[in-house]
């Protein structure tokens, strides 16, 4: 039986550390999103980014940026804590983070794109989420090192953008290092 609902931020605090001390790993996570058309779910992810400790977000082509007032409204403040970068390029975005070291995951129903608790996670990820409607471009998906995808029970074809990269973050984080990174 559950206690009583936390509330104190110091107790929430240790809580958190406790458990990501458990399961989480240390890796360095950052999220391109592509052409989102809704800044609620741009502010949406900037919470997503602070749950699970990502060093940035990459913003591209006509996705919203801060300061944006409904970007503001979902982000909670998370906003002013995950920096991010704009491009205007797509392609140009991708080749810069390959540049740093990333390893790029689409999070696409894509031909040969195994199931999200398949993958194997490296250190240095950046998960790439398509538009809301059009998902991952095929130039940005032919660009990426690999690309996951989430089942679905029901007759919908896909997540909401947040939600489906929130659940492929938290795996990611919480799986184990690829044995070939594990030396």
């Amino acid at each position: 039986m559950p206690g009583k609902t936390l509330r104190s931020k110091t107790a929430i605090r240790r809580l958190h550390e406790r458990v990501s001390a458990e399961f989480g790993r240390e890796m360095t996570i950052a999220f391109l999103l592509q052409d989102w058309d809704d800044p609620y779910n741009v502010g949406g992810m900037f919470r997503v980014a602070d749950a699970v400790g990502a060093k940035e977000l990459i913003l591209t082509g006509h996705t919203p940026v801060p300061p944006h007032p409904q970007i503001h409204v979902t982000s909670m403040g998370h906003h002013r804590r995950i920096p991010f970068r704009s491009f205007d390029s797509h392609e140009e975005a991708v080749a810069r983070l390959k540049l740093e070291g990333y390893h790029l995951v689409a999070v696409e129903i894509a031909e040969d794109a195994p199931h999200y608790k398949q993958y194997a996670y490296p250190e240095k990820l950046c998960l790439v989420i398509g538009n809301e409607v059009n998902g991952v471009y095929n130039r940005v998906l032919s660009m990426c090192d690999g690309a996951v995808f989430i089942p679905m029970a029901g007759k919908g074809k896909s997540l909401n953008v947040v939600v489906a990269a929130a659940i492929v973050a938290y795996e990611a984080w919480q799986s184990p290092l690829p044995e070939e990174a594990q030396g």
